[in-house]
């Protein structure tokens, strides 16, 4: 039994090495029979469905690219069925299977993936670290008190280093601005976020400038990190993006007020099809494209005045969210 499931090179003899490659094999082993069954649940769901030469729209594919995923019981190597599905939805799209269970491109299982600001925000403390390891790996054992008070020196030390070096030497043509929110919470106050702004160079190599502890994404809380990055020699880049929180905007008119403002159109997207019906979502999507990826100013002018015409008389708000876009302009 240990022979079939415990690979060549790595024998039980090990001690809890080899209690790791067991757990490893296994969740591999289980992992692999779930996406296979559940490709074959949506391959029997559309058993019936044919093509007028009577061939089946939905078929097996073979597997992607083999690939790790960090799972609670460590890292297994993972090679997911893919299907070929040529079916139609109701806009004319092609219909995709996408896996509940393995999400393409995903890399960690949501435990792994809230563990650590999880830990982070508890302060990596004696008494908080064995629960969280018990709620998300199931186990209690926990790490000693002397190797926590380790990392967390080790780690607090990386991040002091990190947010008092000189930034005279870089300059970023614009930066991208925004506040993340975490589903885990220090305490009750879920008004807590973590402050972002990532530059980019005049070679146009993205890096991360500066990342703070912020308050609801407050003026307060973004001008004392642009007035703390501007201390450390930060010159005023000429272009910063982000999406519509009130607060950053008025920090930055205050610190660089030479800094011209736009918009992040992910997130105005977004608000705009909030206040559109489903079914015309991607009709809007694509006009908005048009918008934002128009060669010249004339002709986002032309793309505004399209999607006004297509969708202001039923839909005035989401019209509204881009004409007013258009006029800070």
């Amino acid at each position: 039994m240990v022979t079939s499931i415990v690979p060549e090179g790595s024998r039980a003899s090990d001690g809890m090495r080899g209690l790791d490659v067991i757990a490893r094999e296994g969740a591999r082993r289980l992992l692999a029979a779930a996406l296979e069954a559940e490709v074959a649940e949506h391959l029997e769901a559309a058993r019936g469905e044919r093509d007028d030469n009577g061939h089946a729209l939905v078929v097996r594919n073979g597997h992607a690219r083999e690939r790790e995923v960090v799972t609670a019981a460590g890292a297994v190597e993972v090679s997911a069925p893919r299907v070929n599905d040529r079916r139609l939805d109701g806009d004319g799209e092609r219909m995709r299977f996408r896996s509940s269970i393995l999400p393409p491109y995903a890399r960690r299982s949501p435990a792994v993936t809230e563990v650590l600001p999880l830990l982070y925000l508890h302060g990596l403390s004696t008494k908080d670290f064995v629960p969280a390891l018990a709620e998300h790996f199931g186990s209690a054992a926990g790490l000693s008190a002397s190797v926590i008070t380790r990392l967390t020196g080790s780690w607090e030390a990386e991040v002091t280093a990190f947010m008092n070096r000189d930034l005279s030497k870089t300059f970023y043509v614009y930066c991208w601005v925004d506040g993340v929110h975490f589903n885990v919470r220090l305490g009750e106050d879920k008004r807590l976020c973590c402050l972002v702004i990532v530059g980019v160079r005049l070679d146009g190599t993205k890096e991360l400038v500066a990342i703070a502890d912020g308050y609801r994404e407050s003026t307060q809380s973004w001008a004392e990190l642009l007035r703390d990055v501007r201390r450390r020699g930060m010159q005023a880049p000429s272009l910063v993006t982000g999406d519509g929180a009130l607060g950053f905007w008025t920090a930055v008119a205050d610190v660089f007020p030479e800094t011209r403002h736009q918009r992040d159109w992910v997130h105005k997207t977004m608000n705009v099809l909030n206040c559109l019906p489903a079914a015309v979502q991607p009709g809007a999507k694509t006009a908005i494209f048009q918008i934002t990826n128009a060669e010249n100013r004339a002709a986002a002018e032309k793309a505004i005045k399209e999607f006004v015409a297509d969708y202001g008389a039923k839909w005035p708000k989401a019209a509204a969210k881009i004409v007013e876009e258009a006029a800070a302009d």
